[in-house]
C-alpha cells in the first residue's frame, strides 16, 4: 500500500538517512522523495509502500521515532508515482486548454481541495492576471517552494492566455452590437436581434447578488461576454451591491478568459459541475 508521508526533518546531514535506515528496518520501501528546505528545517515528503495491514499511526510512530516532526501520512494511487516536473507540464496543458478548470487540476496537483471543509485548512492563493484569484487548501501546510511554483505556474497560464489571439469568428450581422441597460437588465443588440444578455437578481444582506450572463454562441469569442459582464456589474454597483456571482457549468471554457479581459478582482471556485466566480465591486473602474 502506498502512503504519502511528510514530516519535518533537521537541516543536518544524516537526517535522511536516519529515517531511510529506520525504513529499511521495518520493511518500508521508499518509491519517492522530494525535499522543501524551509530556514533551519526540511520538510521532507516520501511516497512510501508499507505492509498492507499497517495503519497511519504506526506510520507516524515510524517516522516520528526517526526524528521527523509534525508527521502527516494519507494514502495515495501510483499517480503519485509520476515525475513531477511531469505533471506540472500536464498540469498547464490542462489548464490552457479548458482554463475553466484551473482550480480543480492545481487542486490535484498540490493534493489540495478547492472547496473548504472546517476552516482550518492551510490556503494556497493564485493570482492570474493582475486580479483573478484562486485558492486552494489543504490541512497539511503549504511549503514556500509549493507557494513560489504556485505563483510561477499561474504567471505563466495567465501570459499564455493573455497571449491568445481569437481567431476571426463568423460575422452574423455587419459592426459590433450595441449595449443597452435596461435596470437590472443588459442587452447586446445586433441587427435588431439580442445577440447577449445579463441581469442580476438583488441579495438580502451581505450575500452576492447572483448574475445570469448569456451570449448567443455565434457571437462567442468577440468580447461581447466581457463588455456584458463589466456593464451588469457596473449596473449592480449603481444599485448598491458590493459582490456579484456568477455561476457556470465547469466545463465552460469562457470564464476565466472573461474575467482576465474585463479587468475584474475575481475569486474563483470549483465545485462538482458547477463554476462560481465572485467579483468585489468596490474597486470597479467607472
Amino acid at each position: 500500500m502506498l502512503w504519502r508521508v511528510r514530516a519535518g526533518l533537521p537541516d543536518r546531514p544524516g537526517a535522511l538517512a536516519q529515517l531511510a535506515a529506520a525504513c529499511g528496518r521495518a520493511g518500508v520501501n521508499i518509491q519517492t522523495v522530494q525535499v522543501f528546505p524551509e530556514g533551519t528545517s526540511v520538510t521532507d515528503e516520501l511516497v512510501l509502500q508499507v505492509p498492507q495491514d499497517w495503519t497511519p499511526a504506526q506510520l507516524r510512530e515510524l517516522v516520528t521515532a526517526a526524528g521527523g516532526e509534525a508527521v502527516s501520512a494519507v494514502p495515495v494511487t501510483t499517480a503519485a508515482l509520476e515525475d513531477q516536473p511531469t505533471r506540472y507540464v500536464q498540469a498547464v496543458r490542462a489548464i490552457i486548454a479548458q482554463p475553466a478548470t484551473f482550480p480543480e487540476v492545481a487542486a490535484h496537483l498540490f493534493d489540495a481541495d478547492v472547496a473548504p471543509s472546517d476552516g482550518s485548512e492551510d490556503v494556497l492563493e493564485m493570482t492570474i492576471g493582475a486580479s483573478t484569484t484562486i485558492q486552494v487548501r489543504r490541512n497539511t501546510p503549504f511549503t514556500s517552494i509549493e507557494r513560489a511554483r504556485a505563483a510561477a505556474l499561474a504567471e505563466l497560464v495567465g501570459e499564455v492566455l493573455a497571449a491568445q489571439a481569437p481567431p476571426a469568428p463568423h460575422q452574423p450581422a455587419a459592426g459590433d452590437p450595441d449595449f443597452v441597460t435596461n435596470g437590472a437588465v443588459v442587452s447586446a443588440l445586433a441587427g435588431g436581434k439580442v445577440t447577449g444578455r445579463a441581469e442580476f437578481t438583488p441579495s438580502e444582506g451581505d450575500e452576492p447578488w447572483p448574475v445570469d450572463l448569456w451570449v448567443d454562441p455565434a457571437w462567442h469569442r468577440r468580447g461581447v461576454g466581457t463588455r456584458l459582464l463589466a456593464d451588469i456589474a457596473r449596473a449592480a454597483r449603481s444599485a448598491g451591491a458590493e459582490e456579484i456571482v456568477l455561476t457556470a457549468p465547469s466545463d465552460t471554457k469562457a470564464v476565466l478568459p472573461m474575467v482576465l479581459a474585463a479587468g475584474m478582482r475575481g475569486r474563483i471556485r470549483m465545485a462538482g459541475e458547477s463554476l462560481t466566480v465572485r467579483i468585489a465591486l468596490s474597486d470597479l473602474r467607472r
